[in-house]
């Protein structure tokens, strides 16, 4: 969305497009869970009593497979090989998500687009996004947000909020802070998945913490 009230921003797609582009020229492999939440946030349609939730979440769902084919676009337009895999069968534009075929893709160089969340409503992107991190067997999960990591309090609405370097899942389930969807959180930690929260919109970000630079909030 970038700066825009709706929509696809060219200059946001093109942003990440390139960050991405960043690592896997280091030879990184990289799969890519998009939201739709520019396009159409299905939680809130329903919360408005407009549309049933499962309906609206399969609209968002749809949205999400919109946004995977502007990144595919983005990403092949600078070069990088992607495949789009859709959790919901949509054979003129994607593959089927298969998760075999998505490891070898990567195995293979290709940036694997990850779209139509799980295929399911009532499990939010952040759950898509563990879960196919989990099935993949992913070093970590990467939650690129507005925010460079995880503070004591909302930094936006508290100005002494402390951000966290390091945290434990267990802390996080202590001190009730708001990472992801607890679902998705749970998964990850029964996993052993590391997450890492950063500012995905700050340019090299992404390839410093790939490096091993101190880039957002890691819980492990």
């Amino acid at each position: 969305m970038g700066e825009k009230d709706f929509g696809i921003d060219t200059k946001a797609l093109s942003h990440y497009a390139n960050e991405i582009k960043s690592i896997v020229d280091m030879g990184i492999q990289v799969g890519v869970v998009i939201g739709g939440g520019n396009i159409f946030r299905g939680m809130q349609a329903a919360d408005d009593g407009l549309i049933e939730r499962a309906q609206a979440d399969y609209m968002g769902m749809l949205a999400t497979v919109m946004n995977g084919m502007a990144l595919q676009g983005a990403l092949e337009g600078i070069g990088i090989y992607t495949r789009l895999q859709t959790a919901i069968s949509i054979a003129e534009v994607a593959e089927p998500y298969i998760r075999r075929r998505a490891i070898r893709h990567m195995e293979k160089g290709r940036v694997v687009i990850f779209g139509a969340g799980t295929g399911n409503p009532y499990f939010t992107t952040d759950t898509a996004a563990a879960l196919r991190a989990v099935e993949i067997g992913a070093d970590a999960l990467l939650k690129g947000t507005k925010v460079d990591g995880i503070y004591t309090s909302d930094p936006v609405k508290d100005p002494e909020a402390e951000k966290y370097e390091v945290i434990s899942f267990d802390e996080v389930y202590e001190k009730k802070l708001n990472v992801m969807d607890m679902t998705a959180f749970t998964m990850c930690q029964e996993n052993e998945v590391p997450i890492i929260v950063f500012d995905i919109n700050t340019k090299g970000n992404l390839k410093e913490l790939v490096k091993g630079e101190a880039i957002g909030t890691v819980v492990n």
